[in-house]
């Protein structure tokens, strides 16, 4: 009878705590392991806008994958939203698993372009998978010519 007495007072104390704390209007959560809608990316390109974005604490979010399944992998093209701005760019690196052959990366990795598909920026900082020279679809050569690093 004392611990459904303690038990009963516990859960309403720990109720009442939670209704007492500030509730944030932001995500504080860890970026996903795959990306879909509202998946929070890693700019990789020294864009201006990217920089600012990262800079100011607010990374570029998913808004559509340009693929049949919804998820997007390594050399999908997205949309995003970053400072108030919709942009396209391409996926450089997933942090979901991958097949055999395909590097795995610590963040989401993503190279703004324009509406041409040429790169905003003149450098990208990250390595690139090198598996995406023989890809067919999206257009990779102005990603790889400006690119530094291969995995």
């Amino acid at each position: 009878m004392m611990t459904t007495k303690l038990n009963v007072c516990a859960t309403l104390l720990a109720g009442a705590v939670r209704d007492c704390l500030p509730k944030s209007h932001f995500s504080t959560g860890q970026p996903l392991h795959h990306i879909i809608k509202l998946t929070r990316l890693r700019v990789v390109d020294n864009s201006a806008l990217g920089r600012a974005a990262m800079q100011a604490g607010k990374p570029p979010r998913c808004i559509h994958v340009y693929n049949k399944k919804g998820v997007g992998t390594i050399g999908d093209k997205v949309l995003v939203a970053i400072k108030g701005q919709k942009k396209r760019g391409y996926i450089v690196g997933c942090r979901q698993t991958q097949p055999p052959g395909m590097p795995r990366f610590d963040s989401n990795n993503l190279v703004l372009v324009d509406d041409a598909g040429a790169p905003l920026g003149t450098r990208i900082r990250a390595a690139i998978p090198s598996l995406l020279r023989g890809r067919k679809t999206g257009d990779f050569s102005k990603i790889l010519a400006i690119a530094t690093k291969f995995v």
